[in-house]
């Protein structure tokens, strides 16, 4: 029996798995009639690869034109064996071959735990990219640093507020796979700063409240060593700056649903008691994620809840409504950002490059941009009013005229 297991890129988290017992052939790719159908990944053909068995081995055919890794090593053809890792295009999504399913239960994992070839293992083989070795499943590392009970893997990113790492929980796993999540941690220089702190505070004390699919989940706070830490749900993809960098201009009927969908969680944050304005909507905060094409909502650290006293200015060049700056946000300030975004994914160009002045204010000048539809242009323009009163005044009533586009 044949066992194709889907994993996570980088982590190999186990995301979905098929078996086959009495079939010699397996197809994989993004058409319907395939054995293993990924149609939501891009990088991979309609028919990407063939796997055969031949005298009671397995031999796997290319055919697909982003090519295709066995174990980080292009190939066209390649005799598989228990534990490969087939990877579809570049950076596209892994599979792990087995030649019947194995996986450990749930367990600590702590050195007493590991097998004497896991203990042994020289990692040989893996690509830079790799989080956790291909043969042995230890997370490599060169020096074991935890920050509560969590290991340091990597460091995500570093900015003014602290350092973000992705780590690993000590404690707990999923189907044998470690319990992956990013953990923010605020730096020592900001927790002398009490509007940082009562930020920091706050954003993890309302992702604690929030409960929508498109906002990752909320999975600890804690002190230690006088410093705060945030940990939360990873989200593996690439943001929406990144993607359209990488690809160009976004088809606008990809573009528009992509933001009808954010419409949709800001529907929720606006409607809660109190409401919640998320004050920075940009292609940098919409994460595409990889296991489902669901785009998420990130970065709550400029949240706020309307009616309170905080009057932080909070804003990004080109992104953020007029209002944000003065420190007078609203609902309406979010939609904004819903339109700035969307003119960058159908132009590919920051919003400042098409802003105008006149009336003392500033506007959009959209007249003549290729790939923008004509009553799309309407809505973005109407979406980005320096007057928060000549918006569109709800979420839902953008998403309609958003939907009348398709």
């Amino acid at each position: 029996m044949v066992t194709l297991t889907l994993l996570e890129p980088q982590t190999n988290k186990p995301l979905h798995s098929w078996q086959f017992s009495a079939q010699a052939k397996v197809y994989i790719g993004r058409a319907p009639k395939n054995d293993i159908v990924l149609q939501e990944y891009f990088q991979v053909s309609r028919q990407h690869v063939e796997l055969t068995e031949i005298n009671d081995c397995w031999q796997l055919i290319n055919h697909g034109s982003n090519g295709t890794f066995v174990n980080n090593l292009l190939v066209e053809t390649a005799q598989l064996s228990h534990n490969d890792l087939i990877q579809l295009a570049g950076n596209g999504p892994v599979l792990r071959f087995e030649l019947e399913a194995n996986y450990p239960a749930e367990s600590s994992s702590g050195a007493d735990s590991l097998s004497p070839e896991a203990l042994n293992c020289r990692h040989l083989g893996n690509s830079p990219e790799n989080i956790f070795c291909i043969h042995c499943g230890q997370a490599l590392v060169e020096e074991e640093l935890f920050i509560g009970k969590y290991q340091v893997l990597r460091t995500l990113g570093k900015g003014g507020m602290g350092i973000t790492y992705l780590v690993k929980d000590s404690s707990k796993s999923i189907k044998g796979a470690p319990l992956l999540l990013v953990l923010k941690e605020m730096n020592a220089d900001m927790l002398r700063v009490a509007k940082a702190r009562e930020l920091f505070e706050r954003e993890a004390r309302i992702l604690k409240s929030l409960e929508h699919p498109n906002i990752p989940k909320y999975y600890d706070f804690f002190c230690e060593d006088k410093h705060k830490y945030l940990v939360m749900e990873l989200v593996h993809g690439h943001d929406l700056e990144q993607f359209t960098y990488q690809r160009g201009m976004i088809e606008p009927e990809q573009a528009i649903e992509w933001m009808i969908e954010i419409c949709g969680v800001l529907y929720h944050l606006h409607n809660l008691k109190p409401p919640l304005i998320h004050r920075d909507i940009k292609p940098a905060n919409l994460m595409l994620r990889n296991l489902d094409n669901r785009l998420m909502l990130l970065d709550f650290g400029a949240v706020k809840e309307l009616g309170s006293s905080l009057n932080t200015r909070i804003g990004v060049e080109g992104y953020s409504a007029p209002e944000q700056y003065r420190g007078e946000p609203c609902p309406q300030s979010d939609l904004y950002g819903i339109g700035t975004t969307l003119l960058f994914l159908l132009t590919g160009k920051t919003p400042m490059q098409s802003y105008m002045s006149g009336d003392n204010n500033f506007g959009l000048d959209l007249e003549g941009m290729a790939n923008l539809p004509r009553e799309l242009a309407k809505i973005i323009t109407k979406t980005c009013k320096p007057n928060p009163d000549d918006r569109y005044q709800t979420a839902q009533e953008l998403a309609a005229a958003l939907q009348s586009c398709l």
